[in-house]
């Protein structure tokens, strides 16, 4: 049985580790998610912490002020574009742009990334879950660099089913990464 209230959720969401019962607590809503081309952020933020850089670089007032710097972040879905903005700038990989309107059965999630090497785009990448199991593969069809930090973000094509599981994605990297000589 899931939860029926806002303080059941918020409680879920706090545990620490989202599973299948707490993804719903911070998921906009279907309706509107289904219909909305160019998708919305996704904050899987689950401790209290002090931190706010999805607030403060949201171009839109999406993310909503915190009352505390610990709080939770929460979001106006109705003002959220799904730039990506609050995806690089989270310092803790916990933001996300979720499009599923791409295709009849395919979405495509913007995911940060902070690892060598850099995806490519038109390649294949192996689709992983929130504890790093693959998943899926999916399609590379753009690589942003950063423009104040050094965090990437990439999007990828994903079949629509699995959207509630990605939240990352890892490149084949070469049998070896010293020099060639070396290897």
């Amino acid at each position: 049985m899931g939860c029926t209230c806002a303080c059941d959720k918020e409680k879920l969401f706090n545990s620490g580790v989202l599973v299948e019962h707490t993804e719903g607590a911070v998921l906009p809503p279907k309706e509107a998610w289904e219909a909305k081309k160019g998708g919305y952020a996704v904050i899987e933020c689950p401790k209290r912490i002090p931190c706010n850089p999805c607030y403060t670089s949201c171009p839109t007032g999406a993310v909503l002020p915190f009352e505390d710097i610990n709080d939770v972040p929460r979001i106006d879905y109705a003002k959220c574009t799904g730039c990506g903005i609050c995806v690089s700038r989270c310092p803790g990989l916990a933001c996300f742009v979720i499009d599923m309107t791409y295709a009849s059965d395919k979405a495509v999630v913007k995911l940060p990334y902070e690892m060598l090497p850099l995806p490519e785009k038109g390649k294949t990448v192996k689709c992983l879950n929130r504890v790093g199991e693959v998943v899926a593969e999916g399609e590379v069809i753009a690589v942003t660099e950063p423009s104040k930090d050094r965090t990437y973000v990439v999007s990828v094509v994903i079949p629509k089913e699995l959207t509630d599981q990605i939240r990352a994605v890892a490149v084949n990297a070469p049998a070896c990464l010293r020099p060639e000589e070396e290897c």
